[in-house]
């Protein structure tokens, strides 16, 4: 009887301790995305805003040398604990002792905006991700939070500006789980990253933040052949992102080589941008680039476009602009998967569909996030031909992708 009432016991006390756990994170989960979502909204909305002047006065674009001479000095004289940008993010993920300064916050929102409205070629998760990360430190500091759980806050923090900043929970919770290492999941921090990125998603929506809506994809017929076809363009897909992770270090290595004076990088490269676009109207391929991805899926495009935005972007990015790589990896994934019609006999929007997710997938090495991203953004319905696409790519792509600071748990293959 007494060894019963003990068991009885125990088994009463674990069930509290499970419970205050819930309980504990359910309010910090909630509280980050919160604040995380209110954050992004005013992101998006400002990024709306200064984009739609841009299209409007597309002079401006002259300028934007001077803007990236801005950027440069803004964070060489003021902001040097914080350029490391996504990389400082997962190094502290994988170091917690280490410390996110608040100024991260400000510094890459003014930094993505003046890039943006000068027109540069840069994305914007990057911006949301550290953001996020800002605001999960000052939680940490404000709640005296163990290493352990501010490595578990950060994970949430990245799941939460994902989620909010695209509008995909789901995927967004993932993407935190899976990024900062290769090849291995953990679980400890699955319960407030997926909490943390619905609520920052709910809040941004409550906030009438504008998504993109891109068409749901039709089921395609599953047959031997149809499967071969996804196979090969995953293939491609995973060169395409190495092509544009080693572009992107490159440059930015020859930059800091050959340019001694940090701020002189984005003033070259935005001088180098700025000439391109006036020289060949190239002006779809600035920014964003939101409509010529939303083209990808309606009629075919140049078969060189995601060329095109491959070398925009390494030059914005590696010269030292700011935001992210990857709508421009949205972009050029898409924009490839509608050349790729040309010879692989699936339907376009199909292929532009698993480009837009297996690109990324490649270049950031998270197959499982993409191929949610892919069914939360286009359909379930079309979450075959997608899966076997970003995890294709992700096996093709090397081990080395867009975030150097990540760390290889587990290669990908073995020979």
């Amino acid at each position: 009887m007494i060894k019963n009432t003990r068991s009885w016991l125990d088994e009463l006390f674990k069930k509290s301790i499970s419970i205050t756990y819930l309980l504990r994170w359910l309010f910090l989960s909630v509280l980050l995305g919160i604040l995380v979502g209110i954050t992004c909204a005013g992101f998006l909305q400002s990024l709306e805003w200064i984009t739609n002047y841009r299209e409007n006065h597309k002079w401006i674009i002259a300028l934007l040398p001077i803007a990236g001479l801005a950027i440069g000095c803004l964070y060489h004289y003021w902001g040097k604990e914080v350029e490391g940008g996504n990389n400082l993010l997962i190094d502290t993920i994988h170091q917690p002792q280490n410390k996110i300064p608040i100024k991260m916050l400000p510094f890459v929102y003014v930094g993505t905006i003046i890039t943006h409205l000068f027109g540069g070629s840069a994305g914007r998760e990057g911006t949301a991700l550290q953001m996020a990360g800002a605001i999960a430190e000052q939680i940490g500091k404000l709640f005296k939070l163990q290493k352990a759980d501010k490595k578990t806050l950060l994970i949430a923090a990245v799941a939460a500006g994902f989620g909010g900043v695209f509008g995909t929970p789901i995927s967004g919770a993932i993407f935190g789980l899976e990024f900062f290492l290769v090849g291995i999941i953990s679980y400890q921090a699955i319960f407030p990253a997926f909490i943390a990125a619905i609520v920052s998603d709910a809040t941004a929506q409550f906030l009438h933040t504008h998504h993109t809506i891109y068409p749901i994809l039709s089921k395609p017929t599953i047959t031997f052949f149809t499967l071969l076809y996804a196979l090969i363009a995953g293939i491609l897909f995973g060169f395409c992102a190495a092509v544009f992770s080693k572009s992107i270090h490159w440059i930015s290595e020859l930059f800091k080589k050959q340019i001694r004076f940090a701020p002189l990088r984005p003033l070259i490269g935005g001088s180098l941008v700025a000439l391109f676009v006036w020289t060949f109207g190239a002006f779809d391929y600035i920014g964003l680039g939101l409509p010529m991805i939303v083209k990808s899926f309606q009629q075919p495009v140049l078969p060189y476009s995601f060329l095109l935005k491959i070398v925009f972007t390494v030059f914005t990015i590696g010269s030292g602009f700011k935001g992210g790589e990857v709508t421009p990896l949205f972009f050029i994934g898409a924009a490839l998967g509608n050349a790729l019609a040309l010879f692989i006999p699936l339907p376009f929007p199909l292929l532009a569909g698993m480009g837009f997710v297996a690109v990324f997938a490649g270049a950031t090495n998270t197959p499982i996030a993409c191929t949610i991203l892919g069914m939360e953004l286009f359909g379930a319905e079309c979450g075959v031909m997608i899966s076997i696409a970003c995890i294709t790519s992700y096996l093709f792509s090397g081990n080395a992708g867009i975030y150097h600071a990540q760390i290889i748990g587990k290669a990908k293959h073995e020979l």
